[in-house]
């Protein structure tokens, strides 16, 4: 199979939708939305290893920490895990009073009653129904009529309403979603819902979500700023309705369509940090909420520390976040270019903290949320001025970590800056040894004794601390965590990796670890040794030192 001469024989254009008094294009956004992370349900099941329990509490308090309010935490009749997790959420009391946590079932009798017994005792809890109303799945999937999926809707409104009734101790609040709303006709999407409310009787202090969701994107963004503006207007008892989005990015377009079904109307996002979801994911809420924040608008969400949400979201996913992606990625306030440098090092330079931004090329000031600027030196073969790691693994072996790149070359660029010259492969390399590998002050490994058992271990550590010999002792899930433990300070692992150098009998291991101490900013370690372990060790007392020393210089 080939790509088609003429896809219009299979493909069709999305008709556009009439509405030639549209409001949206002349607005911005001025309010923000309620925000709901669907990551501990739509992403979690569009993981290749779902979350374990562990980790998706992890991720609940770091979306608590963050500020979301509503948190779509399961799909409890779908499977016993969970079903528990909701449990655990409830009988722990995990959920802060102001926030809400929200449960998904289809529209089915079983599914729905069982969706209730995970919810007992809640505070505070939305119960989302859907159903499928789009012409494919009511003709291909299901073989139902308008009136049939009209039945489905309103008998779930139903039950919904009566088992509510019947737990009057939680404070519920109802969402349905007509499912798949972009792909279903708009006038039916209206009919479906006005059934579910004529249910469930919404009223302004007492409101209903509809939920709207582009499942599948199947237009460009506009039309579906269109479909939202064309229901908001069709809707009956729109004050007492919450119109909620619910954007994927099978189009690359889920952001934009997101923005733009705001300024269309709507109230409500739901979607995943980083955009984790189903193919393609779902809409990102950080990139949304930090387009607002470029624009002056507080999203009501806290990403100062955007690295450390990255990295549970990392952890808890198994997925990486992709270098250029918009505001959190590796390089996205990196330039390579010597203009674009220039540029954004004049915009620095005349900046005031008091005055609105206007740094060339930076949207956003990095400090804002917990970044920094790195002008890097472009790095590989080509690179003016050394090719900083293309000659360290070609002449020793060395490949460094992304993020320990951009850090490393700072100190190369100072150091040319200082010379005037360019510098060759062992220079660069003497470098690296004097900046990371003889960072021994004031801790320097001198030995360590490693015990592991039912996957733990317990290190017993010799450490030279300003030339005094000192013995400490860690137990962790692992040999790096049990050092930690053993620490005096408070060391916060940020990323690890490692790879060997050379094989054989003549085989070291280099390993990379990059770490926050005291909660200060991250700062990279590397250590090489024959043994692995000792290798990690001294990648951690590495940085460890780097961080101690840079405090007491910026004290000093």
């Amino acid at each position: 199979m080939s790509m088609l001469k003429d896809p219009s024989t299979k493909y069709r254009a999305f008709p556009a939708i009439n509405l030639p008094d549209r409001t949206w294009p002349s607005k911005t956004i001025t309010e923000v939305p309620i925000w709901c992370s669907s990551d501990l349900r739509d992403g979690n099941q569009s993981l290749i290893e779902p979350m374990d329990p562990e980790k998706k509490m992890r991720f609940f308090k770091t979306l608590v920490q963050v500020g979301v309010k509503q948190i779509e935490v399961a799909f409890p009749s779908a499977s016993q895990t969970d079903f528990d997790f909701v449990r655990e959420l409830i009988e722990g009391n995990h959920i802060p009073d102001d926030t809400t946590i929200q449960v998904l079932t289809q529209a089915r009798e079983d599914l729905i009653t069982r969706t209730f017994e995970s919810l007992k005792g809640a505070r505070k809890a939305i119960v989302h129904v859907y159903n499928a109303t789009a012409p494919s799945f009511r003709r291909i999937v299901f073989n139902q009529d308008k009136q049939g999926v009209i039945d489905i809707a309103v008998n779930a409104a139903k039950l919904i309403k009566k088992l509510a009734a019947q737990q009057p101790e939680t404070d519920w609040t109802f969402q349905y979603s007509p499912e798949i709303f972009t792909s279903t006709e708009l006038d039916f999407a209206v009919q479906v819902c006005e059934a579910v409310l004529n249910v469930w009787q919404p009223t302004p202090e007492k409101k209903v979500i509809l939920n709207l969701p582009a499942t599948v994107e199947v237009a460009t963004p506009n039309v579906y700023a269109d479909q939202i503006e064309w229901f908001c207007r069709h809707i009956s008892r729109r004050d007492s309705v919450i119109v909620s989005l619910h954007t994927h990015n099978d189009r690359g377009t889920g952001v934009a369509a997101t923005e733009l079904g705001l300024m269309a109307g709507a109230d409500r996002v739901e979607g995943c940090l980083f955009g984790n979801g189903e193919r393609t994911g779902n809409v990102d809420l950080v990139t949304v909420a930090l387009n607002m924040y470029t624009q002056g608008l507080h999203p009501g969400l806290d990403f100062s520390d955007i690295d450390g949400v990255r990295k549970v979201v990392e952890e808890c996913n198994q997925l990486p976040v992709h270098p250029r992606h918009p505001y959190v990625g590796d390089l996205v306030h990196t330039a390579f270019s010597g203009s674009h440098q220039d540029a954004i090092r004049k915009g620095f330079a005349q900046q005031k903290d008091d005055a609105v931004w206007e740094v060339p090329y930076l949207p956003i000031d990095p400090a804002d949320i917990g970044r920094s600027y790195e002008a890097v030196i472009r790095v590989n073969s080509q690179s003016g001025k050394g090719g900083i790691t293309f000659l360290l693994e070609q002449e020793y072996g060395i490949s460094l970590p992304r993020r320990t790149q951009i850090e490393f070359s700072q100190v190369v660029q100072r150091e040319t800056d200082r010379l005037g010259l360019e510098m060759s492969a062992k220079q660069i390399y003497d470098l690296l040894v004097n900046e990371y590998l003889q960072a021994t002050v004031p801790y320097s490994l001198k030995g360590h004794r490693l015990q592991e058992e039912n996957g733990t271990s317990a290190v017993d550590i010799e450490v030279s601390v300003n030339g005094e010999t000192q013995h400490w002792r860690g137990i962790g899930n692992g040999p790096l965590e049990a050092l930690v433990a053993s620490l005096p300070e408070q060391v916060e692992i940020m990323d690890y990796s490692e790879h060997a150098i050379g094989s054989g009998t003549n085989a070291k291991a280099a390993a990379y670890i990059e770490l926050r101490v005291n909660g200060g900013r991250a700062l990279h370690g590397i250590g090489i040794d024959e043994n692995l372990t000792t290798a990690s060790f001294r990648a951690l007392f590495s940085a460890l030192n780097r961080a101690i020393s840079q405090a007491e210089a910026q004290a000093a």
